[in-house]
């Protein structure tokens, strides 16, 4: 059915809410063959940026191709660079006497070869011929940058959950290989291809690009701004409009707060105010939708919360009661914290399991509007605002 509360996938068009500024941003960098990095909580909204960008810049007359991959399942070097090639392949070409073309004229050298047979079997355009080595690595990195300039045409490579290849074993190898490449291609002005890289895991993304500095000046942050509540509010109106039912601007309004203006959970969410409705939206439809939100995720909440310790709970709490400054002595005992040693302890494990980040004033923050609110009021059986 066509809804415009759309969650269960990116969206682009009529369905793209706000951050024309951050699509201006990023077409206007990728039209200058920058590499772009860009690192939210999960379902933020970075493929619809991406996407609606990739769209303007298409509607605009510029000429593209665009390979796409996900690291999600990747845990070693081999096979990163069988999905990279292949991704970076399928982009620009479509036939097997292609594919074999240009591997065996650009990856001639190398233990890389096109295999008909695992190609019928598994849609894998790269394969290998013996172990891989450096100069492998190297020549496949190199890749990109020579098809680029074989095909005469930009390319643009999004590779998904790119933190993840940071936990492979040679992890650090390729990132460098990859900085020479890219360092090679800006001296000999080459550089007609391009990076995203995109990672849902911000800590782990910041681990990389901010404290490691891997890509130093060779890749652009691009965030997500903060989409304005009366362009999310409009969009409510306009979709409830559509199907002949009326909510109230105020109940919209504490609906972008308590969701902390993210759209996923809102397009959510109000799609199931609009399941349950039949005309007029009251605040007990709201109750209702929120209940059953909160029923889908609490497996996953509890998960959370059951992996975490009681001195990691503890600072937890601290967070939520506002705390910025953990390590004062009226903080630590209060809520038990032992020692401004295991503070750092604590931050670093709330840190390495996504639950939360910190913003450019150093504060903490917790990326998950939902679980914030869950654990709020049902595990700390505190009082949550809506």
């Amino acid at each position: 059915m066509d809804t415009p509360f759309v969650y269960d996938k990116y969206v682009t068009g009529k369905n793209f809410i706000g951050r024309s500024m951050d699509c201006n941003t990023l077409g206007n960098l990728l039209s200058q063959g920058e590499n772009i990095v860009l690192y939210e909580p999960p379902k933020s909204g970075k493929m619809s940026l991406i996407q609606q960008t990739l769209f303007n810049m298409r509607m605009a007359g510029k000429q593209f191709a665009i390979g796409e991959f996900s690291a999600l399942n990747i845990r070693d070097i081999r096979t990163f660079m069988i999905r990279f090639g292949t991704a970076l392949l399928k982009s620009v070409s479509s036939s097997p006497e292609e594919f074999s073309n240009i591997i065996g004229t650009e990856l001639g050298g190398t233990h890389f070869i096109f295999d008909q047979a695992k190609y019928d079997e598994t849609d894998e355009i790269i394969a290998l011929d013996g172990d891989m080595d450096d100069n492998d690595m190297q020549s496949m990195m190199d890749l990109p940058y020579k098809v680029a300039m074989r095909k005469n045409k930009k390319i643009n490579l999004i590779i998904n959950e790119f933190q993840n290849l940071y936990k492979t074993e040679d992890g650090d190898k390729l990132f460098k290989a990859m900085e020479n490449s890219i360092r090679s291609a800006e001296q000999s002005d080459e550089a007609g291809f391009s990076y995203i890289f995109c990672g849902s895991m911000v800590n782990a993304m910041k681990e990389i690009f901010e404290y490691k500095k891997y890509f130093y000046k060779m890749a652009e942050h691009v965030t997500l701004s903060r989409i304005n509540e009366k362009e999310i509010m409009d969009h409510i109106i306009r979709g409830f409009l559509s199907n002949g039912k009326v909510i109230e601007k105020e109940l919209l309004l504490g609906v972008c707060r308590l969701f902390d203006n993210n759209m996923w959970y809102i397009n959510h969410f109000i799609s199931t105010c609009d399941y349950l409705s039949k005309g007029y939206i009251v605040e007990n439809t709201l109750m209702d939708a929120l209940d059953i939100l909160l029923s889908i995720h609490k497996p996953r909440f509890l998960s959370i919360v059951n992996d975490l310790t009681t001195f990691q709970l503890s600072l937890l709490k601290a967070i939520l009661d506002g705390h910025g400054k953990f390590s004062t002595a009226e903080v630590i005992s209060s809520y038990g914290l032992h020692s401004s040693a295991n503070v750092k302890r604590l931050k670093d494990a709330l840190l390495k399991k996504e639950i939360i980040t910190f913003d450019d004033h150093d504060d903490p923050v917790i990326m998950d509007p939902l679980f914030k609110y869950w654990v709020t009021k049902y595990y700390f059986e505190k009082k949550a605002e809506l």
